[in-house]
């Protein structure tokens, strides 16, 4: 899942991005409002993270334009910021924010405010994602073929759960490209082709990730 942070204090943008990075998301950082909106323009994100006190102006602003594109109705968005008032808490909840945390704030409860929210799509109503033998944990990460723990990478597990919430839909490359990987990330490079060769090989038997020619990669929901 591809997460965009929008915070202007470094050292805590170091400490998310850091973390994330080790949860295993993909993760794009904006400073300001007009970096927020030139990355949400450009970019489709699973997640915002979203300060509200920003040089060039404010979370509600980004929030309240991101609700209003036809991409901001399906992103989910927290708003992480210092401001506990409760009018400020109802406000960003009224402009479209789908939480709202108070910093200081421990990072497992974000990195569980996360998971809780990623989970709402489309064969995601829980932690658990079952496709046929395949068993995938989004709170543990872990994932299980046929009662046997594949020892995913970040990349892999990523790959996969994107694939077991669209069962037996074709999705390119370019668009696991886009929401597992970074901004950073080449994309005429051959990453996410090696992926999906070293999940094939993992999942070994039971490999279920078939090549649609010229158009990307489908999991056979008859698995």
């Amino acid at each position: 899942m591809r997460l965009l942070v929008v915070e202007d204090e470094e050292d805590l943008v170091d400490a998310l991005r850091v973390g994330l990075v080790r949860a295993g998301y993909a993760v794009d950082v904006a400073h300001d409002v007009a970096q927020a909106r030139e990355k949400l323009r450009v970019n489709s994100y699973d997640l915002v993270l979203l300060d509200l006190n920003l040089p060039g102006g404010d979370g509600f602003e980004v929030c309240r334009a991101l609700r209003g594109t036809d991409q901001g109705q399906a992103v989910r968005i927290i708003m992480v910021t210092a401001r506990d008032r409760l009018d400020d808490r109802v406000r960003g909840l009224d402009e479209g924010a789908d939480d709202y945390l108070v910093k200081p704030f421990a990072f497992p409860e974000l990195l569980a405010r996360v998971r809780a929210l990623l989970r709402r799509e489309p064969g995601g109503g829980t932690a658990i994602l079952q496709v046929g033998a395949l068993r995938l944990d989004t709170s543990r990460v872990e994932a299980h073929s046929t009662g046997r723990e594949l020892g995913l990478t970040p990349k892999e597990f990523g790959v996969l759960h994107y694939l077991m919430t669209r069962p037996g839909h074709v999705v390119s490359a370019e668009e696991l490209l886009e929401h597992v990987w970074d901004e950073h990330t080449d994309p005429f490079t051959n990453t996410v082709r090696v992926t999906v060769g070293n999940l094939r090989r993992k999942l070994g038997a039971d490999a279920v990730i078939e090549t649609v020619v010229s158009k990307g990669y489908r999991l056979r929901e008859d698995t």
